[in-house]
C-alpha cells in the first residue's frame, strides 16, 4: 500500500504534466497568427547640430515625427503587453550599420492600442559617434514592436514598412542669448 507521501508526489506529478501541457496549447493557439500591421510614420522637420564635449565632436540630430498605427489585430488573450520603439539605422563610413532608438512606449493589454501621435520629439537623444549624420541621405526609421506573452515565446516585429530621411547638409545655428 501506498503512503501519504507517495500519493501526494504522485498527485502533484500528474497535476504538473497537466498545467503544462495546458500552457503549451495556450502557446499553439496563438504561436502562428499575424503580427504585423500597417505603420505610418511622417518627419515634418529635421534638422543638425554640431555637439562638442571634452571627448571630441559629434553631430547631434533632431527630428519631428508623426505615427499612426493600430495594433488592436496583434493584441489576443495570451498577449500581456507590448513594447515599442522607433529606431533610426543609417551607415557611416566608420560603421555599416548605426542603429539608435528615438522613442519608445509600452502598450498594456486593455489599453488603447490605436497610436496616433502627431508632431512629437524623440524622447532620447540622436547623436551619433562623430560627424556621419551630416548629409547623410539614406536614414531609416522603423517602428518594431516586443510581445511579451503570458506562455510562449518572446516574438521582436520589425514593422513592414520604413521611412527614409535624408539629413541636412548643414548645421543648424545655435543662438547664445
Amino acid at each position: 500500500m501506498n503512503s501519504v507521501i507517495s500519493r501526494l508526489n504522485s498527485l502533484f506529478t500528474f497535476t504538473l504534466m497537466v498545467m503544462a501541457t495546458l500552457t503549451f496549447l495556450v502557446f499553439l493557439s496563438t504561436a502562428f497568427q499575424q503580427r504585423r500591421v500597417p505603420v505610418s510614420i511622417r518627419v515634418s522637420s529635421v534638422s543638425i547640430k554640431k555637439y562638442e564635449d571634452y571627448t571630441g565632436s559629434f553631430d547631434l540630430g533632431s527630428i519631428n515625427f508623426s505615427i499612426y498605427v493600430d495594433l488592436g489585430p496583434v493584441f489576443n488573450w495570451n498577449v500581456k503587453h507590448l513594447f515599442l520603439y522607433l529606431s533610426a539605422e543609417y551607415a557611416t563610413e566608420n560603421n555599416a550599420l548605426n542603429q539608435v532608438v528615438l522613442w519608445d512606449k509600452i502598450i498594456m493589454r486593455g489599453e488603447n492600442p490605436r497610436l496616433d501621435f502627431h508632431d512629437m520629439r524623440p524622447k532620447y537623444l540622436f547623436l551619433d559617434d562623430g560627424n556621419g549624420l551630416k548629409g547623410n541621405k539614406n536614414v531609416s526609421l522603423f517602428l518594431s514592436w516586443n510581445i511579451i506573452p503570458n506562455a510562449g515565446t518572446l516574438f521582436l516585429i520589425p514593422a513592414s514598412s520604413q521611412t527614409v530621411i535624408p539629413l541636412p547638409e548643414k548645421y543648424e545655428e545655435i543662438k547664445n542669448y
